[in-house]
């Protein structure tokens, strides 16, 4: 009864990001009518009691606000023509990825011409963060339309803000990201700084978490790096590489001067190719190691007592 009373909203693109936000809004109260290519993701969601469409278009037809998630622009002007193609009546496009303005811009212009609505709405944070509903949504493209949609963001987010005219959402993402990938690598330099000075790596963490050196970054990807293990990505690396170039041309376009942000391409692209795109972005820890010339020692098992 909850579920009918909230309302229903469709989500395409069921992957790190897009299927927290499925669940969340689920557990929230709405029906929930999601869609992804990948038969695997289809199935575990329909196991969280998400109910599964046909296709993009059958989610259009089910729902009247729809939010996409998606990983390449490809996708995105695929779903934003099926969604065309379905003929139905005015529907709100939340586009929550990050994108190039050029793309997102013309999926706009593709929506308009077909009757509906899409707002700019990256969000803030990484996919641990987005199961736990820890991260921000950059609002941008109507403000009539994040007015009356702010109990259904509620469902997904923290904290969503309206930042004007269509675009300024990405814009304002690009900026964030920015600093991520700056403190990523910053936060590996340290964490590798101090065990190559003999610090153990817990120590580390527990001592700049609660210092004047600590960031959010740190915070949520240092443990990571603690552990040396970084299989269970919140963003992989793959997925970065994408936003790490969209940001890159955007300031490249403004003539805006990035020597920090620069300086951590050589790194990523490093550790992709180290054969790390699908593990988490904390993982250039592990290229500064080797770049150090170090090897951590495997943690002995532990003896059974009794």
């Amino acid at each position: 009864m909850a579920a009918r009373k909230k309302g229903d909203v469709g989500v395409v693109g069921l992957g790190i990001m897009g299927g927290a936000f499925a669940q969340n809004l689920a557990a929230a109260g709405w029906r929930v009518i999601g869609y992804d290519i990948a038969p695997a993701r289809r199935r575990a969601l329909a196991k969280k009691g998400i109910a599964i469409a046909a296709d993009a278009g059958d989610v259009a037809r089910n729902a009247e606000t729809i939010i996409l998630s998606l990983p390449k622009p490809a996708a995105l002007i695929s779903t934003v023509a099926a969604i065309a193609a379905a003929r139905v009546p005015r529907r709100v496009v939340i586009e929550a990825s990050t994108f190039a303005l050029e793309d997102k811009t013309a999926a706009e212009a593709a929506l308009r011409k077909a009757g509906h609505v899409l707002l700019d709405c990256p969000v803030s944070g990484t996919g641990a963060q987005a199961k736990v509903k820890d991260i921000i949504v950059y609002a941008s493209g109507g403000a009539g339309e994040i007015k009356r949609l702010r109990p259904l963001f509620a469902g997904f987010s923290r904290a969503v803000h309206d930042l004007g005219a269509f675009g300024n959402g990405s814009r304002m993402k690009y900026v964030a990201n920015l600093l991520v990938a700056i403190h990523n690598v910053a936060s590996a330099e340290a964490m590798v700084l101090g065990l190559k000075a003999g610090l153990p790596p817990r120590l580390v963490y527990e001592q700049i978490r609660i210092g004047a050196g600590n960031s959010r970054v740190f915070e949520l990807r240092a443990p990571m790096m603690v552990k040396d293990d970084y299989d269970d990505a919140t963003m992989q690396l793959a997925t970065w590489q994408k936003d790490m170039d969209v940001i890159g041309r955007f300031a490249q376009a403004l003539g805006a001067p990035t020597p920090l942000f620069s300086a951590t391409l050589p790194i990523y692209a490093a550790a992709m190719s180290a054969g790390r795109a699908a593990q988490d972005t904390a993982a250039v820890c592990a290229v500064l190691e080797a770049m150090a010339g170090m090897k951590r020692a495997k943690a002995k098992p532990r003896r059974r007592t009794g």
